[in-house]
C-alpha cells in the first residue's frame, strides 16, 4: 500500500486501488478502542439520468435514496440487526450526490466489515419489500412536504437552477417513487454500486494491510468504468428566477437566500472552492461580521440564521436563512454589504480571527474518526485528498475573500425563497 504522511496535522493515510477499481484509505489510529468504517458510492439524487450499455436511461426521482432503504435487505434478514448484533452501531445517508453506509464499533470489527462490504454490494431486492417500501417513504416524503425548512431550501435552489436535478428533492415525490420496482433498484445498483464507482475509508487500531485483504476477499475481482450521467443543460450565472415564495403554518416567515456560482474544478480548485466559500460566508455573514450584528439588532435575524456554501456537479452556491420579519429587507442589507465589501474590502483584523478560527475547526474535525472517512471519501470522487487542506488554506488571501464576495454576491446572481404564514399578511 502507499502510504502518504501529513506532516502540519500529524496524519498518515494508506492507500490502495484493487483490481476492481475500487479506492481504499486507512487512517491507523493506533491505541484508539473504537474503529469506523465509509463504504459510499458516488451516487445520489440528483443521478438520475445516465447511460449504460450505449443506452440513455431516465429513472425516477427518489431512487438513490430509496435504493439506501432497500440495501439493507439480505437473503437472510437485515444486515442492520446483524451489525447490531455484534456490537457494531450502523447506519446509511444518502445525498445529492453520495450514497454512504457505515458503522462504527468497539468489537469485532473485521466481522462487521465484511457484513458492510457483502450485503453493499450484493443485491437483494424483491418486489414485495419493494411496494412496502413505498409506503414507508412515502410516509417520510409527506412529513418532509410539510417541513417549512425543507420546503424553502428547495425552493431557493428552484430559484437559483433552471435544468440542474440539485433542485429536486433527495427523497423524491410519493408520485415519483410509485414508479420504482425491483427492476429499477437492480438496474441502478448494477450501475452505480460497481467498485469502480465506490471508495472504502476506515479509521482506527486497524492493519490496513487486513482492511485490503478482506475487500479483495468479499468484494468481485473485476469492475467497470463509472457511468455517464447527464445533469442538464448548462446553466446561465444568473439565478434562473429571483423569487420563490408558499404560505405554510408558520408563525414567522421563514427564509433561504442562495447566490450562484459558477462551478469549481475537479481537484485541489473544488477543495480550495470549498474553504474560500466558507471564509467568504463568515466574512459576510458570520456571527462575527459587522452585516450579522446589523441584522440581529434591528430584529431581521435570530439565533436561527445559517449559512455555508456548496458544490455538486454543474453547480455551485452562498446561502443563509433563517426566520425573519422582513426577508426582503435581509437580501438588500445582504446586497448592500456585499457591494460594500467589493468597494472597500474586509477589514485585516476580522479576516485574520476568521482565518484562524476556521483552521481551527478544520483540524479539530479532526478528532471525528467519521469526520475523516466522509470527508475523505466526498475528497476522493472530487479528485482531492481531504487531509491536503493546510497546503490550500493557506493560500487564500483576503483580495481572494474579497473577490468571491464581489463575484457571487449579486442581485441577478440571487433567489430568495421565503414561507409565509398562512392567511398572513407579514
Amino acid at each position: 500500500m502507499e502510504e502518504k504522511k501529513y506532516t502540519r496535522l500529524g496524519e498518515r493515510m494508506f492507500h490502495q486501488v484493487l483490481s476492481n477499481g475500487l479506492h481504499i484509505y486507512v487512517s491507523p489510529k493506533p491505541g484508539f478502542q473504537k474503529s469506523y468504517a465509509f463504504f459510499a458510492t458516488n451516487y445520489g439524487g440528483m443521478d438520475m439520468r445516465f447511460r449504460m450499455e450505449g443506452e440513455w436511461l431516465d429513472t425516477p426521482a427518489g431512487v438513490a435514496h430509496f435504493l439506501e432503504h432497500k440495501t439493507f435487505d439480505t437473503e437472510d434478514g437485515n444486515a442492520l440487526q446483524d451489525l447490531a448484533a455484534n456490537g457494531a452501531s450502523p447506519n446509511a445517508f444518502t445525498s445529492t450526490a453520495l450514497t454512504g453506509y457505515y458503522f462504527e464499533s468497539t468489537e469485532k470489527f473485521e466481522e462487521n466489515l465484511r457484513i458492510l462490504l457483502s450485503f453493499v454490494s450484493v443485491p437483494y431486492y424483491t418486489q414485495e419489500s419493494v411496494d412496502k417500501e413505498q409506503g414507508i417513504i412515502g410516509q417520510e416524503i409527506r412529513m418532509g412536504d410539510d417541513e417549512p425548512d425543507t420546503q424553502v431550501f428547495y425552493g431557493m435552489l428552484e430559484g437559483l437552477y433552471a435544468h440542474n436535478p440539485i433542485q429536486v428533492n433527495i427523497a423524491g415525490t410519493v408520485e415519483s417513487i410509485a414508479q420504482i420496482t425491483a427492476d429499477t433498484l437492480n438496474l441502478c445498483h448494477k450501475a452505480f454500486y460497481d467498485p469502480g464507482n465506490m471508495v472504502l475509508c476506515v479509521a482506527g487500531d486497524v492493519d490496513p494491510e487486513e482492511i485490503v485483504r478482506i475487500a479483495r476477499e468479499i468484494l468481485p475481482e473485476e469492475g467497470h468504468a463509472p457511468v455517464e450521467r447527464d445533469y442538464g443543460p448548462a446553466e446561465e450565472e444568473r439565478a434562473a428566477r429571483q423569487d420563490w415564495s408558499k404560505e405554510m403554518a408558520v408563525s414567522t416567515p421563514i427564509f433561504q437566500l442562495g447566490f450562484k456560482d459558477v462551478p469549481p474544478d475537479r481537484g485541489e480548485e473544488w477543495l480550495r472552492w470549498e474553504l474560500l466559500g466558507d471564509l467568504a460566508c463568515e466574512a459576510l455573514l458570520g456571527t462575527s461580521s459587522p452585516l450579522y450584528a446589523r441584522l440581529y439588532n434591528e430584529g431581521l435575524v435570530n439565533e436561527a440564521f445559517s449559512y455555508g456554501c456548496e458544490a455538486y456537479p454543474g453547480a455551485a452556491f452562498l446561502c443563509a436563512g433563517g426566520e425573519s420579519r422582513d426577508p426582503d429587507a435581509v437580501r438588500k442589507a445582504v446586497l448592500a454589504e456585499g457591494e460594500r465589501i467589493g468597494r472597500e474590502g474586509v477589514d485585516e483584523g476580522l479576516f485574520q480571527r476568521l482565518k484562524r478560527a476556521a483552521y481551527g475547526s478544520l483540524v479539530r474535525g479532526l478528532n471525528s474518526f467519521e469526520t475523516i472517512c466522509v470527508s475523505q471519501s466526498v475528497g476522493h470522487f472530487h479528485g482531492y485528498s481531504y487531509l491536503s487542506f493546510p497546503e490550500v488554506f493557506e493560500t487564500i488571501t483576503k483580495a481572494d475573500v474579497e473577490a468571491c464576495i464581489r463575484r457571487v454576491v449579486t442581485g441577478e446572481k440571487s433567489a430568495l425563497a421565503v414561507i409565509r404564514p398562512k392567511g398572513g399578511t407579514v
